[in-house]
């Protein structure tokens, strides 16, 4: 850690960015775009953990506020809670946080946001990018998925948002799953085991009290009465949240059982109980087995 911390340093007396002297250790630096401020923790929280566990550096970023995400409240109040929430979330998560103050309900894949996109992937000199796919249920998702589609070979042209240098090398861009068949289904090529993760993953989602616990959008009183154990039993409420999440991750786990197997072998493969996976988008660098291994350094 220490010798880390020297790095950093004698970057920063050099004159380098926090974000390249950062860089200089070595260590891979991956973006989590969401829709909402806690898609992106849903979507691959476990996989941060494990990466943040070996050093490597990793931003969530909800693309919209999350203003009206909620059954009873809405506006500016709900935004800085849900703000204050995903920070909360990423800290459990060893990730940072990030939410751009676009209205939620309200993202459009405009050339502005391409712009903003672009830049975002840029200044976190990216080596990974992950994002829903452009298919999905709600059109904030959709248009997250094709606005980092269309940021995938724009983040290296040297003219398009010239204040921000282009990238030397373009970043792998995967998605993150989903159910949706049309038109065409989630088809992983990676798989990542969390049965050592979980815990701290639902330690993040645990945070997310508007949307875990009360339900978000879709939630009401009744379900936060009724379904949800009381705010002040936080063990019953974290039972609760484990036993959601762990069928969830689980489900993943048993779909893409011989996934897991390619990639943990026979034996330990069978026995993942849970999981999270990832297709590659046919978009930015495209990653040999190889460099997936070096990307997911996982596989042991």
């Amino acid at each position: 850690m220490k010798s880390i911390l020297l790095t950093l340093a004698l970057c920063l007396m050099a004159g380098l960015s926090a974000v390249q002297a950062a860089d200089a250790d070595g260590k891979l630096r991956i973006l989590v775009f969401g829709a909402h401020p806690d898609d992106a923790d849903y979507k691959a929280g476990g996989t941060a953990v494990k990466w943040a566990r070996l050093g490597h550096h990793v931003k969530l970023v909800s693309v919209t506020n999350g203003d009206i995400g909620h059954w009873r409240e809405a506006g500016g109040p709900l935004a800085n809670r849900r703000r204050a929430e995903a920070a909360a979330c990423a800290k459990k998560l060893g990730a940072t946080s990030q939410v751009l103050d676009i209205h939620d309900g309200e993202l459009m894949p405009t050339l502005e946001n391409r712009r903003l996109i672009t830049k975002v992937i840029r200044e976190w000199e990216a080596d990974i990018v992950i994002a829903h796919r452009p298919w999905d249920y709600h059109p904030d998702h959709r248009y997250v998925g094709v606005l980092v589609q269309d940021a995938a070979f724009m983040v290296t042209v040297p003219f398009f948002c010239p204040d921000v240098p282009a990238m030397k090398k373009n970043p792998v861009f995967l998605y993150s799953s989903d159910g949706f068949q049309k038109p065409y289904p989630f088809k992983p090529d990676i798989a990542v085991a969390l049965d050592d993760a979980l815990d701290q993953k639902l330690d993040g989602l645990h945070e997310l009290t508007s949307q875990a616990y009360e339900g978000g959008a879709s939630g009401s009183a009744e379900h936060v009465e009724k379904e949800v154990p009381p705010a002040s039993d936080d063990a019953a409420r974290r039972v609760w949240l484990k036993r959601r999440w762990g069928a969830r991750q689980g489900s993943e786990a048993d779909k893409y059982r011989d996934l897991l197997i390619q990639f943990y072998g026979e034996e330990k493969g069978k026995a993942v109980k849970y999981a999270e996976t990832f297709e590659i988008c046919e978009y930015g660098r495209k990653p040999s087995p190889e460099e997936i291994r070096q990307l997911f350094p996982f596989y042991q």
